[in-house]
């Protein structure tokens, strides 16, 4: 038997090119799929910014969100909007460094150590992003970050060296390499699938924000949360570049302007948030701690090493990007 998410997948595939393929109706229907909870700040802010496109175009355009991975899983979502199976997408850009290794540069330990120099290194990478995007058939919306980076564990880690031999999710190239070089076991696991992951041991220590902890219900399964402030990867909004180009040019205006609204929205939230996740965290038992000056070290020496490994990847684009920031 076909499974009926196949069936849906053909379904929206064959909307999509039709719409592609016609002028666009009295109303426009479109699908925004997300890898995160509904009731995250990226899928509100997903919501909002699909109700500000609604109302601008006095309903003619209206977008449903489809958060927690509900419709593609997170490494599907790019692509499902570069070939129009959805006509548009949030999607952590770092998972997809292998393509570009620029798409990655949020995602370099301690090369920002808060949201502000995280919006300074997303101004600066930016525009070779989105040029690249383009080359992809896709448009750039929004970009939408997350809030420090820190370490989650069951345990007292004081160095480095205590992570040797723990299961450690990875969900990019930047943790994945940290794995390595900590001794530790990597597990790929996407955040949707994070919180069972925990439930069933598959991790025992993972590095990211006080947001996807507060998801997952980190508390019931970790005691330690090391708040490293080590990176703030960032989400994309993305559109499908000919179901755009397709839209009535008031409709286009629309969706830029309301894009715009919702960049500034997310960063602020971001911002905001930030501490309030952790608080979060010591009200339900969980140590929130600086990390020691030996930890910090170690990691920091992972992260030179890291960078030195991206500089070699990403050339010329990556220096322009990196003088940018360093401006």
């Amino acid at each position: 038997m076909v499974p009926q998410s196949i069936f849906r997948r053909i379904a929206l595939g064959l909307a999509a090119a039709a719409m592609l393929a016609s002028p666009a109706s009295a109303q426009t229907k479109w699908n925004l799929p997300g890898a995160y909870p509904a009731t995250n700040y990226h899928s509100e802010t997903m919501v909002w910014f699909a109700d500000e496109v609604k109302k601008a175009t006095g309903g003619k355009l209206e977008i449903t969100v489809h958060p927690g991975a509900s419709l593609f899983k997170a490494p599907e979502i790019k692509r499902a909007v570069a070939t129009g199976q959805a006509q548009m997408g949030e999607v952590l850009i770092s998972i997809h460094e292998n393509e570009d290794p620029v798409f990655g540069i949020d995602s370099i330990p301690f090369l920002t150590s808060d949201i502000g120099e995280s919006r300074k290194l997303w101004n600066a990478a930016k525009g070779h992003i989105a040029k690249k995007l383009d080359s992809q058939g896709i448009r750039l919306l929004y970009a939408s970050p997350w809030p420090n980076q820190g370490l989650y564990a069951k345990k007292d880690i004081a160095t480095v060296a205590d992570l040797k031999g723990l299961k450690m999710r990875t969900y990019n190239v930047g943790t994945s390499k940290i794995a390595e070089l900590a001794g530790a076991q990597g597990v790929t696991v996407q955040a949707a699938d994070l919180a069972q992951a925990l439930a069933t041991g598959t991790v025992n220590a993972f590095m990211t924000s006080g947001a996807t902890g507060f998801d997952t219900k980190v508390w019931e399964s970790m005691s330690h949360f090391y708040d490293l402030q080590a990176w703030q990867p960032t989400n994309l909004v993305l559109v499908n570049k000919a179901a755009f180009a397709g839209l009535p040019a008031d409709q286009q205006e629309a969706i830029t302007k309301s894009a715009a609204a919702a960049e500034d929205r997310a960063w602020k939230v971001a911002a905001e948030k930030t501490s309030w996740f952790l608080e979060q965290l010591k009200s339900r038992g969980m140590k929130v701690l600086p990390p020691s000056a030996e930890l910090k070290s170690g990691l920091a020496k992972f992260g030179e090493q890291i960078i030195a490994d991206w500089r070699k990847k990403s050339g010329a684009d990556g220096e322009a990007v990196l003088a940018a920031f360093k401006k």
